[in-house]
């Protein structure tokens, strides 16, 4: 195994799975299993002990489960990267999202195929891209950190950042003509902490409906919404068919779904489909995106957050040819810089913005007296 492998801990409760996972792992190039262990209490030695690069965490174990581990991770300030092996049940989409929230980089689904074989496969191909995103980020802030310090301040001088100047600019704009009428998110990896951070700072009297993708699978994104819920002054609700989309309330798009809206009575309602995936999506950021862009045109603000692949680049290109305004993640403060780098590299982006700072772009581009 060359020097430069990606040392992985296995962490399961079941004898049978670390075998199972183990065995998929060896078959993914430049991936070296350096131990496993039966509970999260085994698991916290072997991290101080092995100093893995990324841990693959079972959630349901005994003694400490895989959400004790993290907290204690965090608490310790030590940081692993970890991807969840997450059941399809709505106990697993609950435990899966709080993971995410305390740090975990993403996780993938236990495998239900047919046989061996087939699940084998299922999982091996769920993990390589996430192994490999999380390990490319490892290396860009490795990177980040080695840079003079000179060369990672937000502004060359004064206090004033990019975005100050952005929204400057913004509220002096004649560029839009009509008001915002709606707003728009695409996010995948990374989504559930950014989204914790950002979506709390918008307030209740936001003038307009919220509909946002992110990559999530059945159960998932309810319990995203519910999560999200609870810390949001604005309503937050897995979307459903024949809802109409109001202000003071932000619309998640239901996982193995498609979410599009048509236009009623001058009121934007949900249409969840069973059409295919988009660039392997479903819910996509582009199939909902496209329908916005045809109904709202330039009355719309959109946003594309942390995330793997290109889902959205589409969708942005459609809206800012019909003169919506877009804004992006920047790379320091994203999970995976793969959704934004693409919207910006198709130069589709108005203004590239930290996540803190992504609230009041939304807020200053919706204005006051935005209506749906």
């Amino acid at each position: 195994m060359p020097a430069s492998a990606i040392k992985v801990l296995v962490i399961d409760d079941s004898a049978l799975y670390r075998k199972f996972v183990t065995s998929v792992l060896n078959e993914i190039p430049e991936i070296e299993v350096i131990g496993t262990a039966s509970n999260g209490r085994i698991g916290l030695e072997k991290i101080e002990s092995m100093n893995p690069d990324l841990v693959t965490l079972d959630l349901e174990m005994p003694e400490l489960d895989g959400l004790g581990l993290l907290r204690d991770l965090s608490a310790k300030g030590k940081q692993v990267s970890t991807i969840v092996i997450s059941s399809m049940t709505a106990e697993g989409a609950k435990s899966t999202n709080t993971a995410l929230q305390l740090g975990a980089f993403d996780f993938v689904l236990k495998p239900v195929g047919k046989g061996p074989t087939e699940s084998r496969h299922q999982l091996k191909t769920n993990l390589a891209p996430k192994i490999e995103a999380s390990m490319a980020m490892l290396r860009r802030k490795a990177t980040h950190n080695r840079l003079p310090a000179v060369d990672r301040k937000i502004t060359p001088s004064g206090n004033r950042t990019p975005t100050d100047d952005a929204i400057e600019r913004m509220l002096h704009s004649t560029s839009i003509p009509q008001e915002p009428a709606i707003v728009c998110i695409g996010v995948s990896t990374g989504g559930p902490a950014a989204l914790n951070r950002m979506l709390p700072k918008l307030p209740a009297d936001f003038p307009c409906p919220i509909l946002l993708v992110q990559h999530m699978p059945p159960m998932f994104t309810k319990s995203l919404a519910d999560d999200l819920d609870r810390v949001c002054p604005l309503k937050v609700d897995e979307a459903a068919e024949g809802m109409v989309a109001k202000k003071g309330q932000i619309l998640i798009a239901p996982g193995g779904s498609q979410m599009r809206i048509v236009r009623r009575d001058n009121h934007p309602v949900i249409q969840i489909t069973d059409d295919p995936p988009e660039k392997n999506c479903k819910p996509a950021v582009d199939y909902l995106f496209r329908s916005i862009a045809e109904h709202y045109r330039s009355r719309v603000v959109a946003a594309i957050l942390t995330g793997m692949g290109d889902d959205g680049t589409e969708g942005c290109r459609l809206l800012k040819e019909a003169g919506a305004r877009v804004f992006a993640q920047d790379e320091a403060s994203c999970v995976v810089y793969g959704m934004p780098r693409s919207v910006v590299e198709a130069g589709l982006v108005d203004e590239v913005a930290p996540l803190e700072n992504i609230a009041d772009c939304l807020l200053h581009a919706v204005g006051s007296g935005a209506h749906a």
